[in-house]
């Protein structure tokens, strides 16, 4: 099954892809719907009040507003090596607030304050039903799915602490969607899928879900000892190798370009990078 939040005339609304068309369901997002209970899947099947063409859709957030987004660093071997990083023994957590958050074909915000805007293809995962000190195996059973993300981070920001989180959570950058693929989709199985970022059509970056240090069910388990997941919760896995920030010489994104994140099977984001209007503007 895929699930997307949409715009509509009165709001946003949850929806069924079915073929060309995405069919209405009673719920304002996916995170709402995902909120009904253990039997979300159910619902999710019912029968709409509405329909919306697939190719006029305007994607909202897929969660637009989550109890939390969880985001990992230094996932992928091939970004710890760029980044000249030390193969950590944990998974390296750290967050974002929902006001990053935009739709997958949403302008990206270039900010005022800086220069060094990254681009970082992430494969995001939602959480379907709470999740409290879950062991490894089984861990994925508490997964509803699959989505598009692109960490966009401004370097210099992340740089002046040693916490990320002042340069992972700048207003209107983290691209989340279309689509929710629903776990079962994949068997029960951690997903291996390529996982590509463009800029102006140029690839930056290529590689595969599989290559991740921690895996989906080594996060759930890790972080549900910490807190508990609720449904909803969005978690950010990771980016592989090829990261402006990592290359010499370093390179930013630009207003005007183009910044495509493709996963094999779960679809793509595709936004304009646009420069915020200084205040007053």
């Amino acid at each position: 099954m895929r699930l997307a939040t949409v715009r509509t005339d009165d709001g946003t609304r949850a929806a069924r892809r079915e073929g060309d068309a995405y069919v209405l369901l009673p719920h304002t997002d996916v995170g709402a719907l995902l909120n009904t209970g253990d039997d979300w899947a159910r619902t999710a099947a019912a029968p709409g009040t509405g329909r919306i063409d697939a190719a006029t859709a305007s994607f909202a957030p897929l969660v637009p507003h989550p109890n939390k987004i969880i985001c990992l660093g230094l996932n992928y071997a091939t970004h710890i090596k760029e980044m000249g990083r030390d193969t950590p023994a944990h998974p390296t957590l750290f967050a974002k607030y929902d006001g990053a958050l935009i739709g997958a074909h949403d302008p990206v915000t270039l900010p005022v304050v800086s220069d060094t805007v990254d681009w970082e293809a992430e494969l995001a995962f939602v959480i379907g039903r709470p999740a409290r000190h879950v062991p490894t195996t089984g861990a994925l059973d508490f997964v509803a799915g699959y989505t598009v993300c692109n960490d966009v981070t401004v370097r210099e920001y992340q740089r002046r602490t040693r916490e990320f989180l002042a340069g992972k959570t700048f207003e209107a950058t983290t691209p989340l969607g279309p689509e929710l693929v629903t776990a079962d989709e994949f068997g029960g199985k951690e997903p291996d899928l390529e996982i590509r970022c463009e800029v102006d059509g140029e690839v930056m970056q290529s590689s595969r879900t599989s290559d991740l240090l921690f895996g989906i069910a080594d996060i759930v388990a890790y972080v549900s000892d910490i807190l508990t997941l609720l449904p909803g919760d969005v978690v950010c896995t990771g980016t592989p190798g090829g990261v402006g920030d990592g290359r010499d010489p370093q390179i930013h994104l630009r207003e005007g370009q183009i910044l495509r994140t493709v996963i094999e099977n779960l679809g793509e984001t595709r936004n304009l990078c646009m420069r915020e209007k200084p205040a007053g503007d």
